[in-house]
Protein backbone atom coordinates (compact mmCIF):
# COMPACT_ATOMS: atom_id res chain seq x y z
CA UNK A 1 0.00 0.00 0.00
CA UNK A 2 1.33 3.63 -0.77
CA UNK A 3 -0.71 6.85 0.53
CA UNK A 4 -2.46 7.19 -1.86
CA UNK A 5 -3.33 3.43 -3.57
CA UNK A 6 -4.54 1.06 -1.39
CA UNK A 7 -3.66 -2.17 -3.32
CA UNK A 8 -1.74 -4.91 -1.88
CA UNK A 9 1.52 -6.14 -3.43
CA UNK A 10 0.67 -8.21 -6.33
CA UNK A 11 -2.50 -6.90 -7.18
CA UNK A 12 -1.34 -3.99 -9.49
CA UNK A 13 -0.36 -5.78 -13.31
CA UNK A 14 2.63 -4.05 -15.19
CA UNK A 15 0.44 -2.49 -17.90
CA UNK A 16 -1.82 0.13 -16.57
CA UNK A 17 -4.16 2.09 -18.89
CA UNK A 18 -4.74 5.34 -16.90
CA UNK A 19 -7.73 7.51 -17.30
CA UNK A 20 -8.46 10.75 -15.52
CA UNK A 21 -11.99 9.87 -14.43
CA UNK A 22 -11.92 7.10 -11.89
CA UNK A 23 -15.58 6.04 -13.30
CA UNK A 24 -14.10 5.99 -16.62
CA UNK A 25 -11.99 3.47 -15.24
CA UNK A 26 -14.72 1.28 -13.84
CA UNK A 27 -16.23 1.70 -17.08
CA UNK A 28 -13.20 0.55 -18.90
CA UNK A 29 -12.70 -2.46 -16.61
CA UNK A 30 -16.27 -3.68 -16.90
CA UNK A 31 -16.39 -3.00 -20.64
CA UNK A 32 -13.01 -4.59 -21.48
CA UNK A 33 -11.99 -6.62 -18.68
CA UNK A 34 -12.43 -10.43 -17.22
CA UNK A 35 -12.57 -11.02 -13.44
CA UNK A 36 -12.09 -7.65 -13.00
CA UNK A 37 -11.77 -6.68 -9.10
CA UNK A 38 -11.41 -3.15 -7.40
CA UNK A 39 -7.91 -2.92 -5.99
CA UNK A 40 -8.09 0.88 -5.35
CA UNK A 41 -10.44 3.17 -4.06
CA UNK A 42 -8.56 5.86 -1.53
CA UNK A 43 -9.62 9.22 -2.13
CA UNK A 44 -12.19 8.05 -4.44
CA UNK A 45 -9.48 7.12 -7.00
CA UNK A 46 -10.83 3.88 -8.66
CA UNK A 47 -8.23 0.93 -9.74
CA UNK A 48 -9.25 -2.31 -11.30
CA UNK A 49 -6.81 -4.96 -12.55
CA UNK A 50 -8.49 -8.18 -14.92
CA UNK A 51 -7.35 -9.53 -17.47
CA UNK A 52 -8.01 -8.68 -21.94
CA UNK A 53 -7.18 -12.10 -23.92
CA UNK A 54 -5.08 -13.47 -21.09
CA UNK A 55 -2.77 -10.77 -20.58
CA UNK A 56 -3.09 -8.89 -17.16
CA UNK A 57 -4.38 -5.64 -16.97
CA UNK A 58 -4.74 -2.59 -14.39
CA UNK A 59 -7.25 0.40 -15.12
CA UNK A 60 -6.25 3.06 -12.88
CA UNK A 61 -7.72 6.77 -12.74
CA UNK A 62 -5.18 9.16 -12.95
CA UNK A 63 -7.36 12.17 -11.94
CA UNK A 64 -7.41 15.65 -13.33
CA UNK A 65 -4.40 17.48 -14.41
CA UNK A 66 -0.44 16.75 -14.62
CA UNK A 67 -0.22 17.43 -10.36
CA UNK A 68 -2.21 14.36 -9.87
CA UNK A 69 -1.34 12.08 -12.45
CA UNK A 70 2.22 12.59 -11.23
CA UNK A 71 1.42 10.88 -7.74
CA UNK A 72 -0.53 7.89 -9.19
CA UNK A 73 2.20 7.19 -12.22
CA UNK A 74 5.00 7.58 -9.47
CA UNK A 75 3.55 4.99 -7.14
CA UNK A 76 2.35 2.75 -9.94
CA UNK A 77 5.84 2.61 -10.76
CA UNK A 78 8.58 2.60 -8.25
CA UNK A 79 5.98 0.95 -5.71
CA UNK A 80 4.12 -1.26 -7.67
CA UNK A 81 6.26 -1.87 -10.65
CA UNK A 82 3.94 -0.78 -13.48
CA UNK A 83 5.88 -1.74 -17.03
CA UNK A 84 3.65 0.30 -19.61
CA UNK A 85 1.60 3.08 -18.61
CA UNK A 86 -0.86 3.86 -21.56
CA UNK A 87 -2.93 7.22 -20.81
CA UNK A 88 -6.41 7.13 -22.42
CA UNK A 89 -8.52 9.74 -22.25
CA UNK A 90 -10.24 13.18 -24.19
CA UNK A 91 -8.65 16.28 -25.88
CA UNK A 92 -9.76 19.12 -27.86
CA UNK A 93 -8.97 19.28 -31.63
CA UNK A 94 -6.42 21.66 -32.07
CA UNK A 95 -6.37 21.51 -35.99
CA UNK A 96 -9.10 21.51 -38.71
CA UNK A 97 -7.94 18.13 -40.37
CA UNK A 98 -8.68 16.70 -36.80
CA UNK A 99 -12.78 15.72 -36.02
CA UNK A 100 -14.41 15.23 -33.55
CA UNK A 101 -14.55 11.10 -32.62
CA UNK A 102 -11.19 11.46 -34.35
CA UNK A 103 -8.37 9.28 -32.03
CA UNK A 104 -5.10 11.18 -31.25
CA UNK A 105 -1.52 9.53 -30.66
CA UNK A 106 0.36 11.51 -29.26
CA UNK A 107 4.33 11.41 -30.30
CA UNK A 108 5.26 14.10 -28.37
CA UNK A 109 3.45 16.10 -25.50
CA UNK A 110 4.86 20.01 -25.06
CA UNK A 111 3.80 21.70 -22.53
CA UNK A 112 4.55 25.15 -20.37
CA UNK A 113 5.10 23.83 -17.27
CA UNK A 114 4.68 20.06 -15.48
CA UNK A 115 5.66 18.85 -11.72
CA UNK A 116 9.45 17.95 -13.23
CA UNK A 117 10.28 21.42 -14.67
CA UNK A 118 11.85 21.93 -11.77
CA UNK A 119 14.79 19.05 -12.52
CA UNK A 120 14.97 20.38 -15.77
CA UNK A 121 15.28 24.23 -14.81
CA UNK A 122 16.80 25.79 -18.17
CA UNK A 123 16.09 22.93 -20.45
CA UNK A 124 13.08 22.75 -22.78
CA UNK A 125 12.68 18.91 -22.26
CA UNK A 126 10.65 17.33 -25.16
CA UNK A 127 8.81 14.23 -23.64
CA UNK A 128 7.82 11.45 -26.04
CA UNK A 129 6.17 8.69 -26.40
CA UNK A 130 7.87 5.08 -26.75
CA UNK A 131 8.17 4.25 -30.50
CA UNK A 132 7.24 0.33 -29.80
CA UNK A 133 3.79 1.54 -28.13
CA UNK A 134 2.83 4.15 -30.78
CA UNK A 135 4.13 2.15 -33.70
CA UNK A 136 1.98 -0.47 -32.72
CA UNK A 137 -1.11 1.51 -31.52
CA UNK A 138 -0.56 2.97 -35.24
CA UNK A 139 -1.24 -0.55 -36.32
CA UNK A 140 -3.96 -1.45 -34.44
CA UNK A 141 -5.75 1.92 -35.31
CA UNK A 142 -5.93 0.62 -39.07
CA UNK A 143 -8.48 -1.73 -37.96
CA UNK A 144 -10.85 0.79 -36.57
CA UNK A 145 -13.38 2.94 -38.28
CA UNK A 146 -12.25 6.23 -37.00
CA UNK A 147 -10.37 9.05 -38.23
CA UNK A 148 -6.48 8.27 -36.45
CA UNK A 149 -3.82 11.12 -36.11
CA UNK A 150 -0.35 10.76 -35.03
CA UNK A 151 1.64 13.69 -33.60
CA UNK A 152 2.50 16.42 -31.13
CA UNK A 153 -0.11 17.34 -27.98
CA UNK A 154 0.11 20.02 -26.20
CA UNK A 155 -0.65 19.31 -22.19
CA UNK A 156 -1.75 22.38 -20.39
CA UNK A 157 -1.81 23.06 -16.92
CA UNK A 158 -5.06 24.29 -17.01
CA UNK A 159 -8.56 23.87 -17.98
CA UNK A 160 -9.70 27.50 -18.66
CA UNK A 161 -7.74 28.72 -20.96
CA UNK A 162 -6.45 32.20 -21.26
CA UNK A 163 -3.88 32.41 -23.56
CA UNK A 164 -5.40 32.87 -27.23
CA UNK A 165 -1.67 33.89 -28.45
CA UNK A 166 -0.18 30.68 -27.60
CA UNK A 167 -3.06 28.78 -28.76
CA UNK A 168 -2.82 30.66 -31.99
CA UNK A 169 1.39 29.78 -32.11
CA UNK A 170 0.10 26.04 -31.27
CA UNK A 171 -1.91 25.70 -33.79
CA UNK A 172 0.40 27.06 -36.70
CA UNK A 173 3.07 24.72 -35.16
CA UNK A 174 0.93 21.87 -35.82
CA UNK A 175 -0.14 20.72 -32.49
CA UNK A 176 -2.74 18.23 -33.13
CA UNK A 177 -5.13 18.38 -29.38
CA UNK A 178 -4.97 19.77 -26.31
CA UNK A 179 -5.13 18.11 -22.76
CA UNK A 180 -3.92 18.12 -19.37
CA UNK A 181 -1.57 14.43 -18.29
CA UNK A 182 0.66 13.14 -21.14
CA UNK A 183 3.71 15.20 -20.51
CA UNK A 184 4.16 14.16 -17.09
CA UNK A 185 3.52 10.70 -17.81
CA UNK A 186 5.96 10.72 -20.48
CA UNK A 187 8.47 12.33 -18.71
CA UNK A 188 8.45 9.87 -15.48
CA UNK A 189 8.41 6.99 -18.30
CA UNK A 190 11.96 8.23 -19.15
CA UNK A 191 12.90 9.01 -15.99
CA UNK A 192 12.77 5.51 -14.52
CA UNK A 193 13.05 3.86 -17.95
CA UNK A 194 9.37 2.57 -18.66
CA UNK A 195 7.27 2.75 -21.94
CA UNK A 196 4.35 5.09 -22.09
CA UNK A 197 1.70 6.15 -24.34
CA UNK A 198 -1.31 8.66 -24.69
CA UNK A 199 -4.35 7.37 -26.92
CA UNK A 200 -6.94 10.31 -26.82
CA UNK A 201 -10.22 10.39 -28.29
CA UNK A 202 -11.35 13.91 -29.93
CA UNK A 203 -14.74 15.06 -27.60
CA UNK A 204 -14.30 18.78 -28.51
CA UNK A 205 -12.78 20.96 -30.68
CA UNK A 206 -11.19 24.38 -30.25
CA UNK A 207 -12.17 26.08 -33.35
CA UNK A 208 -15.11 24.92 -34.90
CA UNK A 209 -16.93 24.62 -31.67
CA UNK A 210 -18.08 20.87 -32.23
CA UNK A 211 -18.46 18.71 -29.35
CA UNK A 212 -18.99 14.79 -28.82
CA UNK A 213 -22.88 14.13 -28.21
CA UNK A 214 -22.95 12.20 -25.06
CA UNK A 215 -24.66 9.38 -26.23
CA UNK A 216 -21.60 8.72 -28.72
CA UNK A 217 -18.80 9.01 -26.34
CA UNK A 218 -18.73 5.40 -25.43
CA UNK A 219 -18.81 4.22 -28.81
CA UNK A 220 -15.52 6.34 -29.70
CA UNK A 221 -13.83 5.97 -26.59
CA UNK A 222 -14.28 1.90 -26.90
CA UNK A 223 -12.33 2.36 -30.21
CA UNK A 224 -9.63 4.28 -28.02
CA UNK A 225 -9.49 1.65 -25.46
CA UNK A 226 -9.01 -1.10 -28.07
CA UNK A 227 -6.06 0.28 -29.79
CA UNK A 228 -4.58 0.95 -26.08
CA UNK A 229 -4.59 -2.39 -25.15
CA UNK A 230 -3.89 -4.13 -28.60
CA UNK A 231 -0.69 -1.91 -28.77
CA UNK A 232 -0.16 -3.10 -25.22
CA UNK A 233 0.02 -7.14 -25.93
CA UNK A 234 1.35 -6.72 -29.32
Amino acid sequence: MTVHIGAEPGQIAETVLMPGDPYRAKWVAEQFLEDAVCVNEVRGMLGFTGTWHGNRVTIHGSGMGMPSLSIYANELIRDYGAQTLIRIGSAGAMQEKVHVRDVVLAMTASTVSTPSRGIFRELGYAPCADWSLLSAAAKAAESKDVGVHVGGIYSSDVFYDERPDLTEQMTRHGVLAVEMEAAELYTLAARYGRRALAVLTISDHLLTGDALPSDQRERSFGDMVEIALEAAFS
